[in-house]
């Protein structure tokens, strides 16, 4: 058996090069920029028996060998602006010269306001929807509005009754009213997939019905544009 001091001497000579070794490495990165990391004097990273690198306080430069991964630099942001100011980014927008506080499509083009006809008395006959001249010249300006228009309109179309009469009778004639005014946008040339009708009945009045006037006001179409 070893005695004592020749055991403390062999230990000498195993640790004696480690801490030379050790030494070498703090120095290499003393004078390195790598804070984090310790490096040895050709630049490598000191692992321990682990495998695991040597680390110190600092600000740590990514190393690959190190498991560190290199993060990708982040993109900035496009800015996409609104030139026109109608809604609709520059990237989308296939009209950019919109003028400002116009009505717009989700593509930036102008597309017409939407509409509300009155109905004079006796516009439609009782249990009637049948259109009249006067309508008929109102719709055909409609008409010659959205083929001139840039954008995609969608019209929705909702007809109107005023009191006289019962809910129900009121609720499908309202309907019939709206689909009489599709039907003839259609004879003029516009597609029916663009348009929806729907009706009413008596339950949304814009004035009295208690006066002839107010009743007449109610007897409306409305075409609402998106």
């Amino acid at each position: 058996m070893l005695s004592k001091e020749k055991k403390l001497l062999k230990n000498a000579g195993v640790v004696a090069p480690m801490v030379a070794g050790l030494l070498l490495a703090t120095q290499a990165w003393a004078g390195s920029q790598e804070k984090s990391y310790v490096t040895d004097t050709g630049s490598g990273v000191v692992k321990d028996s682990y495998g695991e690198c040597w680390t110190t306080s600092g600000v740590k430069v990514p190393r690959e060998e190190c498991g560190d991964m290199t993060a990708e630099p982040e993109a900035e942001p496009m800015v996409d602006g609104d030139d026109d100011g109608d809604g609709v980014p520059n990237s989308r927008d296939k009209c950019p010269n919109t003028p400002r506080g116009a009505k717009v499509d989700s593509n930036g083009c102008e597309i017409i306001e939407s509409i509300t006809i009155n109905l004079d008395v006796d516009e439609f006959d009782f249990d009637k929807a049948t259109l009249k001249p006067e309508m008929k010249t109102a719709l055909e300006e409609v008409a010659a509005r959205v083929k001139a228009s840039t954008g995609e309109e969608h019209l929705d179309i909702v007809g109107h009754t005023d009191s006289i009469g019962t809910e129900a009778y009121n609720q499908g004639l309202s309907e019939r009213r709206a689909r009489a005014v599709a039907d003839f946008l259609v004879g003029e040339g516009l597609d029916a997939a663009m348009m929806t009708t729907n009706g009413m009945g008596e339950t949304s009045p814009i004035a009295s019905n208690a006066t002839r006037e107010g009743r007449a006001r109610n007897r409306r179409v409305e075409i609402n544009t998106r």
